[in-house]
């Protein structure tokens, strides 16, 4: 048996078992898409082509929380980037003892998402909410944070960028560890300021994992649930709800699995395209 049939038959079996755990849902999920299936009209579909698509572009609601899905990508992954960075480089300086700090950047990132939910929503809560008591004692007054629109949204990215900013720091904070440390003494000999090497050293060294980093952060703030499902279940009103709460309540609550597996698709396809976006940046950064 030749090397090439031996590495076939080797990965034969992951390949199968990928297969089935990722590719046969996202078919079945297409499929199920071009039927009108809906539990309350009886347990069999019928063929209806792309009309569920169609019935998405014209629903309000699908635009609304596509909108809010767009807001919590461009407020999110900017911020977690940035406060991501801030942390990487805290994480790197050259402490005696490093495990407290490294300690501080697992915890956020091991937390449950919904249990990370549940602390802020009492966080953010008008009577009882330490945020509300911080700024009474400042002078301010009490705010209805999960109540009103604006504000119930700034406390649902305020949580995302708490929460996913430790992960894009552990990313980031081994992209600072493969650096050489003896680019930057010879920055220093050459007369170079801090900011001078962390504008030509350490960003451009850093650029593949600040990428890679975006790239996880943005596809799983594309798919945003759980956080805005356990502060404020997509209210006031659904001036909170993100794309996966939709495909939720249209499936789960609704039973409309066609028109859930429309919309499921449209995300999985808006996903794509970014990550797609990502990687073309990446092989042209490399050529």
């Amino acid at each position: 048996m030749s090397e090439r049939a031996l590495a076939i038959w080797l990965l034969l079996p992951a390949g199968l078992l990928l297969g089935f755990v990722a590719l046969y849902p996202v078919v079945r999920l297409i499929y199920t898409s071009f039927f009108q299936f809906q539990l309350t009209l009886g347990p069999e579909g019928s063929f209806i082509g792309l009309a569920n698509y169609a019935a998405a572009f014209e629903d309000p609601r699908f635009w609304n929380a596509l909108k809010n899905t767009v807001l919590i990508v461009l407020i999110t992954v900017p911020g977690a980037l940035l406060v991501g960075l801030l942390l990487a480089l805290l994480a790197n300086l050259p402490f005696r003892v490093k495990w407290p700090v490294r300690l501080g950047l697992l915890l956020p990132w091991a937390l449950p998402l919904v249990f990370v939910g549940l602390i802020f929503q009492w966080f953010f809560d008008s009577q009882y909410g330490v945020v509300n008591d911080w700024i009474m004692r400042l002078g301010g007054e009490r705010q209805f944070w999960l109540f009103k629109p604006d504000l119930a949204f700034i406390a649902i990215c305020f949580t995302i960028i708490w929460k996913t900013s430790s992960f894009v720091a552990l990313i980031l904070l081994a992209g600072l560890q493969t650096i050489p440390k003896e680019l930057y003494e010879a920055a220093q000999v050459d007369g170079a300021s801090r900011w001078q090497s962390f504008w030509r050293i350490t960003l451009p060294l850093l650029t593949p994992a600040i990428l890679v980093a975006m790239i996880f952060r943005t596809i799983t703030a594309f798919q945003t649930f759980d956080i805005p499902y356990a502060m404020t279940k997509g209210g006031p009103g659904n001036a909170t709800e993100t794309l996966a709460m939709y495909v939720r309540v249209t499936s789960i609550e609704n039973l409309n699995f066609g028109y859930g597996s429309a919309l499921a698709v449209l995300l999985f396809l808006l996903s794509m395209v970014i990550t797609v976006i990502y990687l073309r940046y990446i092989r042209g950064a490399d050529d």
